[in-house]
């Protein structure tokens, strides 16, 4: 397993992160501790989970099967960079719409990172993030509760998910003038088919010190094999994924066709592809199985050429950086 620093601290984090959304919702508690376990032997040390997964289990249930996990012992807790994520609001006396619940208030970040601890059965969480930009709380604010919690020895680090590059620049500014270190992560959706972040989330990433972790790098299967899975059977399609499928099929064709003549899995391919862009960190897999785990690690051993990587960028045009993307 090769590790790499998370953004501009000395946090040495695996290129693979394990994401664990399907613990609870497609994976059960026996499944995902083996899934952790395997994780763990080939050498993953970073989890990603957030307050809100639970898929069956309801909010909160996701995090308390890896709590669970941790209580088995072996190191597991000591081996593992944890990471989780506060935002939405979380049930109150069975509703999840009363006031203080959610966002990034001073108030809710004491209370959601007291009820994730208690949850992950541990004692501080390595990195916290911001599921969501907050535009109703001042950085202020924020920043103010986020040092507290790391006074406390409750959090390591803090990071970010779907911000856009002003509000990466506008977190940083303000942290600097308290003397915080800010950001250190920024979670976004990238992939080939969707490449949004180039414009101006990676590069204020890059000047900011901000470690990438893309999530979704499969674009839900379409770029896993999802027209060879078609044509055995295997997989259909249907809604929103089939309008994404029936738009795109030429471009995933010409990718599937070009994942067989390098004799790699596409879904291999996909994730090797972001493994080579300098600002990506380490991409988020979310195995429901040991075997769908097993094949993210494949692409770990995949390196792509520049010949490759300009054929993948022809099929999927990406953004050059903001303002010269659309002007001179």
């Amino acid at each position: 397993m090769e590790y790499t620093h998370l953004g501009r601290s000395g946090l040495s984090v695996s290129r693979l992160c394990l994401g664990t959304m399907n613990f609870g919702m497609e994976a059960t508690e026996p499944d995902s501790f083996a899934i952790m376990d395997a994780a763990h032997d080939a050498g993953i040390n970073f989890f990603d989970t957030a307050n809100r997964y639970g898929g069956k289990t309801g909010p909160g249930g996701t995090e308390t099967i890896v709590g669970n996990w941790f209580a088995q012992g072996g190191a597991r807790r000591e081996k593992t960079v944890l990471a989780t994520k506060l935002y939405g609001g979380m049930p109150l006396n069975g509703r999840d719409d009363w006031p203080n619940t959610g966002k990034l208030s001073a108030l809710n970040i004491r209370r959601a990172l007291d009820a994730s601890l208690t949850r992950l059965q541990t004692d501080y969480i390595d990195l916290y993030q911001f599921h969501h930009v907050d535009r109703d709380t001042p950085w202020d604010e924020i920043w103010q509760a986020m040092e507290t919690a790391v006074a406390q020895g409750k959090i390591l680090y803090a990071g970010s998910s779907n911000f856009a590059g002003w509000h990466l620049a506008t977190a940083q500014e303000h942290a600097r003038r308290r003397g915080f270190t800010g950001l250190v992560s920024e979670q976004s959706i990238y992939n080939l088919l969707v490449r949004d972040v180039e414009l101006e989330v990676l590069p204020a990433a890059q000047a900011n010190g901000i470690g990438v972790i893309p999530w979704s790098p499969l674009q839900g299967g379409l770029l896993g094999g999802v027209l060879g899975k078609e044509r055995s059977g295997s997989r259909r399609t249907s809604g929103r994924a089939k309008e994404s499928l029936d738009a795109h099929r030429d471009a995933i064709q010409q990718y599937e066709d070009l994942a067989a003549e390098l004799g790699a899995e596409p879904g291999d391919v996909a994730l090797a592809w972001l493994l080579h862009q300098p600002a990506v960190t380490a991409p988020i897999i979310g195995p429901r199985t040991g075997e769908q785990l097993a094949a993210g690690l494949r692409a770990l051993d995949l390196t792509l050429d520049d010949d490759t990587l300009a054929r993948l960028d022809a099929i999927f045009p990406g953004h050059k950086t903001a303002p010269e993307d659309y002007a001179w």
